[in-house]
């Protein structure tokens, strides 16, 4: 089907199956009606210029200008800018190859104004980029911007396919996973070409060195780093592996700083009904919680939302919510919480029309509601939300699917409350 959701069938496919009965510690959910929301399409790619195929999300600026990427062929970098009465897109950097291919994650904005991302491709294993704009100001909206590649990764030891997406420390260092490379000293790791690393990015004299902060080897340290890191306070990273893990079926994994290395800790492993194939990273809550998703499992098969909890030294899992879909349809992006606590995201392929959905979560004295915020249908509005959702200051939601929409190239959404 699509490229990188089939990329992430067959990574599946390689795991072995688990039979085991578990217990999950789960928290109640429950299903709410649909709430009254307003559906836009604020843009329809046609394929030429402005791209086709977008199935990464979207990032915000302060002013409420949206930016993203487009995959197809080698890729684009636009931003959605609101000018009189609508909405305008003006791509700024279009891949050649040669600079990357194939920008796969959400790309993220620098305290400079700067875009940073990844590509998962391209003339080499996958490159990480920064786009700028021009140092005087532009006679166009549609003038682009100045690419420059960051690093390029060599598909070995140093990783391959940076598909997890960038955080930044507060020091300005960027940090990220490549589902593959790294390791390659046994069977499952040789058969990925590699079991992927966590890795480091630290501007030096007008460049940037990559440095391997953890190698994956597979399967019981995890495998396939798909969904990038998160910082808690004390520097500590976590993230989450699509495959390895005590069951084969994924992990949750904290790396600390030991002496001058980091040392990983396995904080659960998926077995099946809580859950597995966690392709996002994790969304982490004031007071220290973590929140994801699995893209298959649970009760029902179609992906879970869970909840990690610090407790007593240590941490409690549970599941909050159950999808009801098809195998590989469930949750395929991070989650997104608001100032009160409630999650949004999406799913890839499930939903009233199993094309996709975008969901709310809202807690309740332990339980969460679910509430369908917008079912696609794969007409007009889209289909195959793969890339998540953005809020802006005033409540409403941004996204994209990556096909359908009028010209059959992909949408970008607004929905507001």
């Amino acid at each position: 089907m699509l490229q990188r959701f089939a990329k992430s069938i067959f990574h599946a496919s390689l795991h072995a199956a688990v039979t085991a009965p578990i217990l999950v510690l789960a928290l109640m959910s429950v299903a709410g009606p649909a709430q009254a929301q307003t559906f836009t399409v604020i843009h329809n790619f046609s394929g030429g210029g402005d791209g086709d195929y977008p199935e990464a999300g979207l990032a915000i600026d302060a002013a409420g200008n949206l930016y993203g990427t487009t995959e197809a062929g080698a890729g684009t970098v636009f931003k959605l800018a609101y000018k009189g009465s609508g909405w305008v897109l003006a791509t700024l950097h279009t891949f050649d190859y040669k600079d990357g291919a194939e920008p796969f994650a959400t790309p993220i904005l620098g305290r400079d104004g700067v875009i940073y991302g990844t590509t998962g491709f391209g003339a080499t294993s996958g490159t990480v980029y920064s786009v700028r704009p021009a140092a005087t100001r532009p006679t166009s909206v549609f003038a682009p911007w100045t690419e420059n590649t960051l690093y390029s990764f060599t598909g070995g030891s140093d990783g391959s396919d940076p598909d997890g997406g960038l955080v930044f420390d507060q020091t300005g260092n960027l940090y990220g996973t490549t589902v593959t490379g790294g390791y390659f000293g046994n069977q499952v790791c040789v058969s990925y070409q590699g079991c992927g690393v966590v890795y480091k990015l630290t501007p030096t004299g007008g460049g940037w060195t990559e440095s391997v902060l953890y190698a994956f080897t597979g399967p019981e340290d995890g495998d396939l780093p798909e969904g990038g890191v998160t910082f808690d306070d004390a520097g500590n990273i976590y993230g989450t592996t699509t495959g390895g893990g005590a069951n084969a079926r994924g992990m949750i994994y904290e790396l600390t700083p030991s002496g001058s290395g980091w040392t990983e800790t396995m904080l659960h492993s998926f077995q099946g009904d809580d859950g597995f194939h966690p392709i996002a990273g994790l969304t982490r809550d004031a007071a220290g919680n973590f929140y994801g998703t699995t893209l298959d499992g649970g009760l029902y098969g179609g992906g879970v939302v869970f909840m990690l909890t610090p407790a007593g030294g240590g941490w409690n899992f549970s599941v909050i919510y159950n999808f009801i879909g098809s195998t590989n349809g469930g949750p395929y992006a991070r989650l997104v919480m608001d100032a009160t606590g409630n999650l949004y995201g999406t799913t890839a392929a499930d939903g009233k029309h199993q094309l996709g959905s975008v969901f709310k979560l809202t807690p309740s004295n332990g339980v969460w509601t679910y509430t369908s915020l917008h079912d696609f249908t794969g007409g007009n509005d889209g289909e195959f939300p793969y890339g998540g959702v953005v809020l802006d200051p005033a409540g409403n939601l941004y996204g994209t699917a990556a096909e359908g929409g009028y010209s059959g190239n992909g949408v970008i959404y607004e929905i507001t409350p």
